[in-house]
């Protein structure tokens, strides 16, 4: 009995099968990546050398040991990056949730049945009743044939919100080892620009000195004004020690929490030992769409809202299922003899389901994730073009950083000399008091200005690392 119920039951799946297959119901979309043209989407830029810095690794892309070390703790203590590896771990359950829809579903079940029925008895009518119990022991299994290919297209979901968790945690990454390096050479930069700034304070206060004693000794256009002047600069220079002194402090705090340490000092180099290349190589536009983890992270978005939108519509398709009550044993009122052939219990069956009354809920839910399957397209789209304004903002501001180098420096050299020259002028007589200070004030925002952009120039090196998609091996 049982074989001729499952015969029937396979039967008619093939032949339901054949018939779909045959009218072409099964030909539905197969998934695509959207087409991007990537013909200037860098702008002033239209490159065909294929090398790129974003394909060298970042232990030899950043060659300062110290810094070295920091990307290495953070990679291993993160907190994001570790709670984007739990995202990666869920994403993966929910994936083999979805391929077991596959197969059919089997439970052992137990049952105890315990009946008793009124009766009348004799010709007197005396009313007693009758009991039984029935014991039954066997599987249960139902399954559910994927002639549309609804289960295909949820398991094609989940797997594309797998790969998605995968590209977050890379996004994560390249942004921790990004963050890393940023935070450590404006700590660089802020120790230099700390040193200058103490520098200028001891040379301010020798000037300071120096006027006072020309004040004492009465020589001409030194005067008691000037000396407060003298002062007033070098106290307005320390006032700023304390501001940098902090800025130093909460950063390498804020940089502790990137590495999952406490607050506390960081160990690291200075920023004379670190070497700007004169060029980066960029690579080609589409080399960046394919190592950048947001745009991979969105394009697995509009993936699984593509298959989302294929379960929806397969969902108004009947659906086949197959299943047994019961296949095992059943006796009444005794166990001794269960497992007998003649106790051997099954119900099999088999159904075919066409929604009737839920098919406007069942269109309504199409229609939303035809529109969520746009969204995503749209936040795919607009994804690449941030992409492509991040790194052509980038390339400008490294190229215009660069061509200031030569003219800074020749500006530190004519006013560091300026000073020299405006004070051995004040001694004899030729300048006055305020142009001191003026070439002084100046001097110092030279040497200041030149630290700020050699750190402008490492952060572009680090931000076009991650723009490009680098730091994920």
């Amino acid at each position: 009995m049982i074989k001729k119920y499952t015969k029937g039951a396979i039967l008619l799946g093939v032949i339901l099968s054949m018939g779909f297959t045959s009218c072409g119901v099964f030909n539905t979309n197969k998934y695509k990546s959207p087409e991007v043209d990537t013909q200037s989407l860098f702008r002033g830029e239209d490159p065909t050398d294929t090398t790129s810095i974003a394909n060298i690794p970042w232990r030899e892309y950043f060659t300062d040991p110290a810094l070295q070390a920091l990307i290495d703790e953070g990679l291993n203590k993160n907190y994001d990056l570790q709670i984007a590896v739990t995202r990666i771990q869920q994403a993966e359950a929910s994936l083999y949730v979805a391929k077991s829809a596959y197969f059919p579903t089997v439970a052992l079940a137990g049952q105890i049945d315990h009946t008793r029925t009124s009766v009348s008895k004799g010709k007197e009518r005396i009313l007693g009743y009758d009991a039984g119990t029935k014991y039954s022991l066997g599987v249960v299994v139902q399954w559910e044939a994927d002639i549309w290919g609804k289960l295909s297209s949820k398991s094609k979901a989940q797997y594309a919100q797998f790969v998605g968790t995968h590209a977050y945690r890379n996004l994560v990454q390249t942004s921790l080892i990004a963050n890393i390096a940023t935070s450590y050479y404006s700590l660089l930069a802020l120790d230099e620009q700390l040193k200058v700034t103490k520098e200028t304070i001891g040379l301010l206060e020798e000037s300071t000195r120096t006027m006072e004693a020309m004040m004492q000794a009465g020589m001409t256009g030194v005067n008691r004004a000037a000396v407060k002047q003298s002062e007033g600069l070098l106290y307005s220079t320390k006032v700023s020690v304390p501001n940098l002194e902090m800025q130093i402090n909460q950063l390498e705090n804020s940089l502790s929490l990137m590495l999952g340490r406490k607050p506390g000092p960081i160990a690291r180099t200075s920023i004379g030992n670190q070497v700007i290349p004169s060029r980066l190589a960029f690579g080609i536009p589409a080399q960046m769409l394919a190592k950048r983890p947001d745009v991979l992270q969105a394009e697995m978005a509009f993936r699984s809202a593509f298959e989302m939108k294929n379960v929806a519509q397969r969902s108004l398709y009947p659906s086949i299922t197959l299943s047994s009550g019961m296949v095992g044993f059943a006796t009444v009122n005794t166990v001794a003899q269960f497992f007998k052939p003649e106790n051997l219990l099954a119900n099999i069956v088999g159904g075919l389901t066409q929604p009737l009354f839920a098919g406007n809920q069942l269109r309504g839910q199409l229609k939303v994730a035809k529109a969520q399957q746009q969204e995503a397209l749209l936040t795919f789209e607009k994804t690449v073009l941030a992409a492509s304004q991040e790194v052509s903002n980038i390339l400008y501001t490294f190229d215009a950083s660069l061509r200031k180098n030569e003219d800074r420096t020749k500006q530190v050299e004519s006013l560091d000399t300026a000073v020299d020259d405006t004070k051995k002028l004040l001694i004899s007589g030729e300048a006055n008091y305020t142009e001191v200070l003026q070439a002084e004030q100046g001097l110092l925002q030279a040497q200041l200005g030149q630290v700020s952009d050699k750190l402008e120039q490492l952060q572009a090196t680090v931000n076009l690392y991650r723009a490009l998609g680098g730091g994920v091996e």
